[in-house]
């Protein structure tokens, strides 16, 4: 009888843990690819992620009451996020997240050249952004179940926008607890540069249920990169003390984002790179907590930056999830990376990879309330 309960308590512990991912189809790309949605669920917190562009599509968590939201800005359907994703909601970015001055970087000597796709004239881009126009954001990526979560593959080929080497990427994302952990990797077979990231709009409030402003955020920085007209950093890396860009205290998003100062006149708000005090460990990078729900975000990372966006560009054109529309500064980013621009300042940390080397990073966020 005890073998056989043990038997029992055994198959039920097993479809308890496989019962936490399952899978559905989410349709079909305009080239005909396959696109399924992986649902994570471990207790009150459940993450949905859709194999094209690795996004998190939604991620439920409950509040100080218990009651769950929807806390990521986004779409319901694939169609939608294939034709009116420009604001990146929730997508794996590569392969270089952020900007690069001029779409061009020299690496062993050789010029490369990225489509230019950013630039405060959207007729006449001067940057590449987020890995240029078609970048890991806009693939549909491999994927199969883990414990507890979905590891996503994608291989990039040598030249895949201008990008140097075959690169092999895989992006795990994982749900325990409270946690959800996204752990990069990838190798190459070329020199070549590289940074991952994560570019989900957080409203802890609800998505679509207002602006961000109210939302307390700290960041754990004692510098930033400040930027030029073309929102590339000048390779100045300043301090935050005495500046609207010291998060080391909690602090109101709102509470100085309209202040008179050049660089949040040059980023329409906050739209800047963070130089992180944990130098390289794992540790909290950044903190939001929203008053009226009480939801906490800790953003944890070994990465040496992170960029804190304030949904500056969104003007209430977008209307995403249950028809609710996207105003202004209705979200916020907290993406965890290398700085914007490294391959041509040759004092930030690097984002060179080699062969035989591996890429390796990781990001977690943690879910709580108060």
């Amino acid at each position: 009888m005890r073998v056989a309960a043990l038997v029992i308590a055994l198959m039920t512990m097993t479809s308890v843990v496989s019962a936490q991912v399952t899978k559905q189809s989410f349709g079909k790309t305009p080239d005909g690819k396959n696109v399924d949605i992986y649902t994570l669920k471990d207790g009150a917190i459940e993450a949905h992620i859709i194999t094209y562009g690795g996004i998190i599509q939604a991620l439920k968590v409950p509040d100080k009451n218990g009651k769950s939201a929807d806390i990521v800005l986004g779409f319901d359907t694939l169609d939608e996020y294939v034709k009116g994703n420009k604001g990146y909601f929730g997508a794996l970015i590569g392969r270089y997240g952020n900007r690069i001055a001029g779409g061009k970087f020299t690496l062993d000597g050789k010029t490369y050249s990225i489509p230019v796709n950013d630039g405060p004239d959207p007729n006449h881009p001067v940057n590449a952004l987020h890995g240029g126009p078609k970048g890991f954001d806009k693939v549909v990526w491999d994927a199969k179940e883990i414990p507890h979560g979905v590891e996503l593959t994608y291989v990039s080929p040598d030249g895949d926008q201008g990008f140097p080497g075959k690169l092999t990427a895989v992006v795990r994302y994982t749900l325990v607890g409270k946690d959800l952990k996204i752990d990069y990797s990838a190798t190459t077979d070329k020199d070549t540069v590289l940074n991952l990231t994560n570019h989900s709009y957080f409203n802890l409030a609800g998505a679509g249920s207002g602006d961000i402003l109210k939302n307390d955020v700290k960041i754990n920085a004692s510098h930033y990169t400040p930027v030029d007209a073309n929102l590339i950093p000048t390779g100045e890396i300043a301090s935050v003390a005495g500046t609207p860009f010291d998060f080391r205290k909690p602090t109101a998003v709102g509470a100085r984002i309209n202040d008179d100062n050049d660089q949040l006149k040059k980023g329409h708000g906050y739209d800047h790179n963070w130089v992180l005090d944990s130098t390289g460990k794992l540790a909290e990078a950044a903190e939001v907590y929203e008053p009226s729900s009480g939801r906490v975000l800790q953003v944890i990372t070994d990465q040496p930056g992170v960029q804190f966006y304030t949904g500056n560009f969104l003007d209430g054109s977008i209307t995403g999830k249950g028809g609710k529309v996207y105003g202004h500064r209705s979200g916020l980013c907290l993406e965890t990376q290398h700085f914007p621009d490294s391959p041509n300042h040759p004092k930030f940390p690097s984002t060179e990879l080699k062969p035989g080397q591996k890429y390796h990073w990781v990001t977690v966020f943690r879910f709580s309330a108060r």
